[in-house]
């Protein structure tokens, strides 16, 4: 029972990845490349959008632990993205 409730650590490095990216995209974390805080709404559009696909490409075949952890981690960045479009407005 607790091999199926498992992250798979595959998984998990490439939900990690798509999310830290977004965050870089959204200008909530340092490019640690640049070492510059950069915001490029388009390109974190495009890892929700990837994570989304992902959502409906893996339905039904996650654990419970693994669907959680995309569900949520989508959630976080979507409410992140949209904080940052209102501020863009507000511009």
């Amino acid at each position: 029972m607790a091999e199926e409730t498992r992250i798979d650590s595959h998984f998990f490095a490439l939900i990690f990845s798509l999310k830290q990216a977004c965050l870089i995209h959204l200008g909530k974390i340092m490019d640690p490349i640049t070492k510059k805080l950069n915001r490029n709404l388009e390109q974190a559009r495009v890892q929700i959008d990837i994570l989304e696909m992902l959502k409906e490409k893996t339905k039904g075949n996650l654990t419970e632990e693994e669907r959680r952890l995309l569900f949520d981690t989508v959630a976080e960045l979507q409410l992140n993205y949209l904080e940052e479009l209102k501020k863009e407005e507000k511009k």
